[in-house]
């Protein structure tokens, strides 16, 4: 009866027993290739024994790192001492052949030193490769997550801009009727109406105009975000005086020191331009009420050669400075509405105007001190 032999089979080498294996067998054939052509060179009388030894040592260093190098160092000078040094066929060295075994071995010596060398910058250089893709992989996710992001705002801001139009629009006519219809209960019933009655009429006449200006001031914020800019070089100076024109008309003969300096040209949407000037004007001559001479000054600054920086500085009541942050933002206000009117939107729109400009918009002030406010434009089209 045979016996059943039982069935082994052969486990795979792993991939490191098959690279050291490669890698060592590299240092043996190398050696052996070369001490088979110093035999051949030895015996034509080429006198080149070493060279082929330097060139397996420098190929194994360079291709299978340190460790093999080095094996190919020891067997290179123990075959180059025990064939070709005198006395042959033995390790010792005659005195005279001294040098050129010193020679030798440095040689070999150097060159396994630049393969390791060159071994370890490549791994270094590896490193730095791959952690530069994992980098730039990770920036780009980054990116294209702001990018999403910014999308997704810019789709809201379209949405809440569209909503605040449409609703500004809608409050229009029912506000006007309000007021028209409360005008026709005054002129109709005054003789009706007793004191405290007309006094009610009045005050629902008008917060109906400061409830249609705050509707029209809206809708204009709106409009700058929905208009197109239709950006040319643009002659501040000629700006600044329209401005001026329009703003002087409501100052009801007010004694004001205007000081206008010279103003370059800049680029930019003309209408839009206007009307932050007569925004910023119209809010200096307002906090100016209280003095008794008011001064306005108008003038500009170069931050670098293609920028220019306005600034608007008054007399007036001025701002504490921890409340700066609040000057631009819609309906905010640092001011009773009693002292002085307004809607708290003139300032929010010159930020949305200097803004699609690519400037910024920013005000310094002290209370009771007067206030500064800045913004900057470009010089040219290429900003």
């Amino acid at each position: 009866m045979k016996s059943e032999r039982p069935n082994v089979t052969a486990l795979p080498k792993s991939p490191i027993v098959l690279s050291i294996i490669q890698r060592y067998g590299l240092a043996v054939l190398s050696v052996s290739v070369a001490f088979g052509v110093s035999l051949v060179t030895e015996r034509y009388n080429f006198r080149a024994e070493f060279t082929p030894f330097l060139l397996a040592v420098a190929v194994t260093a360079w291709y299978a790192e340190s460790g093999p190098g080095i094996v190919a160092l020891i067997m290179s000078s123990a075959l180059f001492d025990y064939f070709f040094t005198e006395p042959r066929y033995t390790l010792e060295v005659s005195a005279s052949d001294v040098p050129r075994f010193v020679v030798f071995v440095a040689f070999l010596l150097l060159i396994t030193w630049f393969g390791a060398v060159r071994r370890r910058v490549e791994r270094e250089l590896r490193q730095s490769r791959d952690d530069l893709e994992n980098e730039v992989t990770q920036r780009r996710a980054v990116n294209e997550e702001l990018a999403k992001r910014s999308a997704e705002l810019q789709a809201i801001n379209k949405e809440l801009e569209a909503f605040a139009y449409s609703v500004s629009h809608d409050l229009r006519a029912p506000i006007r009727h309000i007021a028209g219809f409360t005008e026709l209960l005054q002129k109709n019933s005054a003789s009706v109406l007793d004191e405290r009655s007309q006094r009610h009429t009045t005050m629902i006449l008008e917060s109906a105009k400061k409830m249609g200006n705050l509707i029209d001031d809206l809708l204009a914020f709106s409009r700058i975000g929905r208009a197109e800019a239709h950006k040319t070089m643009v002659s501040l100076q000629q700006l600044v005086q329209e401005a001026q024109s329009e703003v002087a008309q409501e100052t009801d003969g007010r004694n004001i020191n205007w000081k206008i300096g010279r103003l370059p040209a800049c680029y930019g949407d003309r209408s839009m331009l206007r009307l932050a000037l007569i925004n910023l004007l119209a809010n200096a001559v307002k906090f100016t009420r209280t003095r008794p001479q008011a001064e306005i000054e108008i003038a500009s600054t170069n931050h670098n050669p293609d920028q220019i920086v306005v600034s608007i500085k008054d007399n007036g009541v001025g701002f504490d400075m921890k409340y700066v942050n609040k000057l631009f933002g819609v309906f905010q206000r640092l001011h009773a509405t009693e002292a002085f009117e307004g809607t708290g939107i003139g300032l929010a729109t010159v930020q949305r105007i200097v803004h699609r400009h690519g400037g910024r918009v920013w005000a310094e002030g002290l209370v009771d001190g007067g206030a500064t406010f800045y913004f900057s434009l470009s010089k040219s089209q290429g900003v």
